[in-house]
């Protein structure tokens, strides 16, 4: 293992490679994937419609645990819109291609796109989405059966991943942050992973909502059922999501 994380470290060093995309003042990729020309997507309600708590911050960060199961409670189109904000929510779009949200990222990159598995939110179908970061909206991809299908064999707890009212899947969008960063964006990629993960858990404690993450799944399988290319696009991370049993 020692070995593996020093050819990682070399691999990934400032001080080897080409000039980044940046330094040649090459354009950068868009701040979110595009839209199909045909999309049809879902609003979601504004993250602050939900009720103000007061919140012990000492308190929540010693409660803060993983939750693998979950009640038949349905979340609520607020509580999703909620935890969307606080893990990837837009809060300014910046002119050299970056935007600052509710989560650290590396030179403002924020390389993620978010997935969700949905089996119970009210208001909404079971199904695939993607999270619309710019515009707080759901991109449909695909309905519940052939989400499930396509997805679920995809994961090594596979019933945790069923029984959840929804999976948050973190994609990377490698180029945003080989743009900046070059060969040392794999580093940042996993550490903006981590950031991203860790909202998630204190925004859902706040409201009794548990979280497990995730992360043994097959890369492979996932980011073909996903659609994504496995070296450009490809899937990091991801947690269940659900109302405590």
């Amino acid at each position: 293992m020692e070995e593996e994380i020093k050819r990682f470290l070399k691999a990934t060093d400032m001080k080897e490679g080409h000039p980044t995309a940046a330094e040649q003042q090459l354009p950068p990729p868009p701040p979110e994937r595009p839209l199909p020309p045909d999309a049809r997507v879902l609003r979601l309600p504004e993250p602050g419609l939900l009720p103000d708590k007061e919140i012990n911050f000492l308190e929540m960060v010693e409660m803060r645990a993983s939750i693998r199961e979950y009640s038949e409670k349905e979340l609520t189109l607020q509580e999703l819109s909620f935890l969307l904000w606080c893990t990837q929510g837009v809060k300014m779009a910046l002119e050299n291609g970056g935007t600052m949200r509710t989560v650290p990222s590396a030179g403002a990159r924020h390389a993620f796109e978010t997935y969700l598995l949905v089996h119970r939110v009210e208001g909404i179908p079971a199904g695939l989405y993607r999270f619309l970061a710019l515009g707080h909206a759901l991109l449909p991809i695909a309905n519940g059966e052939e989400a499930d299908a396509a997805l679920l064999p995809c994961f090594k707890e596979q019933n945790m991943v069923k029984n959840s009212a929804a999976t948050f899947m973190w994609c990377a969008d490698y180029r945003r942050m080989n743009h900046r960063f070059g060969p040392r964006s794999a580093r940042y990629v996993f550490l903006d992973a981590g950031h991203v993960c860790q909202n998630l858990y204190l925004a859902a404690y706040t409201h009794q909502i548990g979280v497990c993450a995730v992360g043994a799944f097959d890369d492979n399988a996932l980011n073909a059922a996903l659609g994504l290319d496995g070296e450009n696009d490809f899937m990091v991370y991801g947690a269940t999501v659900g109302k405590m049993a």
